[in-house]
C-alpha cells in the first residue's frame, strides 16, 4: 500500500513539473532570441447570408401587349449566393397606367453558388384612357425581388 501511495505521489509531482500550454519555463533563452511557440489560438467567425445580383443596373421588364387590355413581360436575373434560397416578388404600380398588376418568379429555388431566376410582370384590365398615345418606356410599376433561405 505504501509503495502504491509513493508511486502516486511521484506521478503527481512529475505532472506538476511539466508546463501547461500557454507557459514557457526555461532557465536560459537561446542566445539568438529565437521566438518560442507559446500557444495556438483558434480564429472563429460567423458567416452571414450573402446574395448578389449580377448586372443589376441593366435589369428591366418590358411589357408587351397580349390583347387590348393585357400586357406581359419577363427578365432573367442572375444571382450569386452562399445559401439555398427561394425567390419571390411583389409589384407596386406607379399610377401611370391603372389596372391589375401581378408578378411571378419562375425557377424560384436556387442553390449555392447561384443560378438564374426569371421574373415576370403582368398587367390586366389596363385602362389606357387618359394616357397619351405614342409614349415609349413609361414606368408603370416596380417589381421587388425577394429572397429567403429554404
Amino acid at each position: 500500500m505504501l509503495k502504491k501511495s509513493l508511486f502516486a505521489v511521484a506521478v503527481v509531482a512529475l505532472l506538476a513539473a511539466t508546463a501547461p500550454a500557454g507557459e514557457i519555463k526555461i532557465h536560459n533563452w537561446p542566445t539568438t532570441f529565437v521566438p518560442q511557440e507559446l500557444t495556438d489560438i483558434p480564429v472563429l467567425m460567423d458567416v452571414g447570408f450573402w446574395v448578389y445580383i449580377k448586372d443589376q443596373d441593366k435589369l428591366k421588364i418590358k411589357l408587351s401587349q397580349k390583347s387590348i387590355t393585357e400586357y406581359e413581360g419577363c427578365t432573367d436575373v442572375a444571382l450569386q449566393c452562399n445559401f439555398s434560397l427561394k425567390a419571390s416578388c411583389s409589384i407596386s404600380a406607379t399610377g401611370a397606367v391603372p389596372g391589375k398588376y401581378s408578378c411571378s418568379v419562375q425557377n424560384s429555388e436556387i442553390d449555392s453558388p447561384g443560378g438564374t431566376v426569371t421574373v415576370c410582370a403582368a398587367l390586366k384590365e389596363a385602362k389606357l384612357v387618359g394616357t397619351a398615345g405614342g409614349q415609349k418606356d413609361i414606368h408603370v410599376a416596380t417589381v421587388t425581388l425577394k429572397v429567403a433561405p429554404r
